[in-house]
């Protein structure tokens, strides 16, 4: 590395730290701050030309940055809204696709139909980085919260497919919407079981070592292990990053340690940060570059505005028509909830007759049994957390464009006719929609008077959840004076100080003096408390499948289980 590039590197990773510490303090969109600083920079004397290849940014960038984020969405709350996350990551980004495609082809003829549903795949997923970060600092309900995240996590799969089919049938010259379907369905279904096989093998191997570091190393790599495959195989290689890092994410809280990872979630966290920022000051780097390159065109710079305040347009109405379809649908959801709630209990009459006679049938009788509290608690959560016209109104306005389009427009390849006039567009649209939805976000959100949950009814409910974990820890294990640990009884000074420790650490409390412990006694301390922390872990996960506690709650208690295991060893 030449001491210029390590110079331009610095300078970088000093201006996107200080435009992120500006944009927490004003509020500004850190996206734009950076986008306009790249801009300036390059017209100043002595900073070097710019120029990204394409499959650095597609290979290189995406699959950490998608792999970031999707380690944090719950697996509950992505089933639970599903339909919607579906909806808007597929169903809106292919009407988006053809409608953007076949508007501007009919208005630009000059332009190739595929090259203009290459233009509307690139511009139709949005970025949920923005709006969750200004919904995350008003309170906006996890729910909507959670089909923000999930939206921008599938609709990237979605975009890119598509994409990748038309500029396809740019190089072929022509079109099959039923060849499109087929790649389609096809990209998807292998990216799942790729996604899926690798999540769940690194996830094993992982929690059979002990050194964070490896742990740490190893999870660096899983991104790339799931994408590479994919891509080799013709199949969506972001959708099976996204997938591998649900998998892992929500896996990992129970077979990997607390230890583990803090120290992923960490590095992940620095990763994200640095390559997102990274890609708008790179983008407003290369700008001039960009114009310069369409004003020898045909196509010049005005022609370029008006097909990209025409593509924001199109975009700002699908997806307005989009958001409403699904609430509309909705209408007849009390009434089907209802008949679910009659049937449940129905079955809990029957049950309640039930007396299994062996532990087969009793094995049974649990699994059925938890599969219809995690039924019951589904009805619960959709009623209690219904999306009303307020919701509707703000996945709508969250419509920002962002890392995503920026650099899948940067995927096509350079010999394409037009390219730089797609990739201005795609920047002209990304940086309106931030202009557009990011200072009136928050207005929006605050004008909706969406209640939050106290920090008072929190903690109630958290201590709830704890006792319950407790509860169910205890009569699996059994009353502490009949444990046995490593085939000897338990020491009854041993229970005894495991009964006031433990309950001060579920209760955030201080520890009590103490005489010191002997040898034994700190090995069956140890083991003890190793014992009950595996089953407070299981019960957690159960607990966490059946959902009948929120998001929030679940990762507090998460949260406590984690520091007492970090405190492991100090008995």
């Amino acid at each position: 590395m030449s001491l210029e590039t390590f110079l331009i590197a610095l300078v970088g990773l000093a201006v996107i730290v200080g435009a992120s510490v500006v944009s927490r303090r004003t509020g500004l969109a850190a996206p734009l701050l950076l986008l306009v600083l790249g801009l300036v920079a390059s017209y100043v004397p002595g900073v070097p030309h710019i120029e990204l290849e394409p499959e650095w940014i597609l290979s290189g960038v995406l699959p950490p940055l998608l792999y970031a984020s999707s380690t944090k969405v719950p697996a509950i709350d992505f089933r639970r809204n599903l339909k919607m996350i579906g909806w808007l990551s597929i169903v809106i980004v292919v009407i988006s696709t053809l409608v953007i495609g076949f508007v501007v082809h009919a208005l630009f003829a000059e332009l190739p139909l595929a090259l203009c549903f290459a233009l509307g795949a690139v511009v139709s997923p949005t970025d949920a980085v923005a709006a969750t970060s200004i919904g995350k600092r008003l309170g906006l309900p996890h729910r909507v919260m959670t089909v923000l995240e999930g939206e921008s996590l599938v609709n990237d799969a979605t975009a890119l497919v598509l994409l990748r089919t038309a500029l396809a049938a740019l190089v072929a010259g022509t079109f099959s919407v039923w060849g499109a379907i087929g790649d389609f369905a096809y990209a998807v279904v292998v990216a799942v079981v790729i996604g899926g096989v690798v999540g769940w093998v690194t996830v094993a191997i992982r929690a059979r070592l002990s050194d964070p570091v490896i742990t740490t190393a190893i999870s660096l790599a899983v991104p790339f292990i799931a994408f590479f495959p994919a891509e080799e195989l013709h199949a969506s290689g972001v959708l099976a990053v996204v997938v591998a890092g649900l998998v892992t994410g929500n896996r990992g809280l129970k077979r990997l340690s607390a230890r583990d990872r803090q120290s992923s979630a960490t590095n992940w966290a620095t990763i994200e940060f640095l390559a997102e920022n990274a890609v708008f000051l790179l983008m407003g780097l290369q700008l001039p570059t960009l114009v310069a390159d369409i004003a020898g065109e045909d196509i010049g710079l005005s022609t370029m505005a008006t097909i990209a305040v025409l593509v924001l347009g199109l975009l700002v109405v699908v997806r307005a028509v989009g958001v409403i379809v699904p609430r509309l649908v909705d209408r007849k959801l009390p009434a089907r909830l209802e008949q679910h709630r009659d049937r449940h209990e129905q079955i809990e009459q029957r049950l309640a007759a039930v007396d299994p006679s062996t532990e087969a049938e009793q094995r049974r009788y649990d699994i059925f049994r938890r599969r219809l509290a995690a039924s019951a608690a589904d009805v619960d959560f959709y009623e209690s957390e219904r999306l009303t016209w307020r919701h509707t109104l703000v996945i709508g306005w969250a419509g920002m464009r962002g890392v995503v389009t920026l650099a899948a427009a940067q995927t096509i390849p350079s010999e394409v006719e037009h390219r730089s006039l797609v990739i201005l567009v795609a920047f002209a649209v990304a940086v309106g929609t931030l202009v557009l939805f990011t200072p009136t976000l928050p207005p929006v959100i605050k004008r909706m008077g969406f209640e939050e949950t106290s920090p008072e009814d929190r903690r109630s409910e958290v201590g709830t959840l704890l006792q319950e974990l407790v509860s169910t820890t205890s009569e699996r294990l059994g009353p502490l004076d009949q444990l046995t640990v490593a085939g000897e009884p338990l020491d009854p000074a041993v229970a005894e100080r495991f009964r006031q420790r433990f309950a001060s650490m579920l209760s955030a409390g201080s520890r009590s003096e103490e005489d010191a412990p002997t040898a034994q006694q700190m090995d069956q301390s140890h083991a003890l408390q190793r014992l009950w922390l595996d089953e407070l872990k299981e019960s957690l996960a159960e607990e966490r499948a059946i959902g009948a506690y929120d998001a929030a709650t679940l990762q507090q208690a998460q949260k406590i289980l984690d520091a007492m295991e970090t405190r492991f060893g100090t008995v």
